[in-house]
């Protein structure tokens, strides 16, 4: 019971300073009124403060507004600026899968080309091999040697006529 009459009591103690701070301020307003309708030195003062603290208001309201857009231009640059790096990712990540393509290709264009090399020698070996057995053969034809006679000659000249 107690906590809720202190609390009552607070409740009321702000509210009767929340009244009289509202009535502190319209008999203010009315002084101010009754003093500037009496148009001496002191009302002229008055209004010239008046017309500085509007003035003073309305260039904090201006650069408030002038904050805000340039709060909202750095967001905005913020904002493309993570776009853009997130782009710049995906863009790196492309390339590197392009160079690692590139490279794929290159170790499978090296191993056909090895491959092509080596069937070119096999090959330019082989042609060279039966123009040499060609040319032995004629030897032996050209010699006029008995080759069918001869055990080792006739093995020599059956080999050779067997393909390379």
């Amino acid at each position: 019971a107690t906590r809720n009459l202190e609390q009552d009591m607070e409740e009321a103690k702000v509210s009767f300073q929340n009244k009289t701070l509202a009535l502190q301020r319209s008999q203010l307003m009315d002084a101010l009124r009754n003093k500037i309708k009496q148009n001496d030195q002191d009302s002229r003062l008055i209004v010239e403060t008046l017309k500085h603290i509007v003035e003073l208001t309305s260039a904090v309201l201006e650069y408030q507004q002038r904050a805000r857009e340039n709060e909202q231009k750095l967001n905005d640059i913020k904002m493309k600026r993570l776009s853009l790096k997130k782009a710049g990712r995906q863009k790196l990540l492309e390339i590197h899968g392009m160079k690692a393509k590139q490279k794929e290709e290159q170790g499978k264009m090296n191993t056909s080309e090895i491959m092509e090399k080596i069937y070119h020698n096999f090959k330019k070996e082989r042609d060279i091999t039966t123009v040499i057995q060609n040319v032995f053969q004629n030897i032996i034809i050209a010699s006029r040697v008995n080759w069918a006679e001869d055990p080792t000659l006739r093995a020599i000249v059956l080999r050779l006529e067997k393909n390379v």
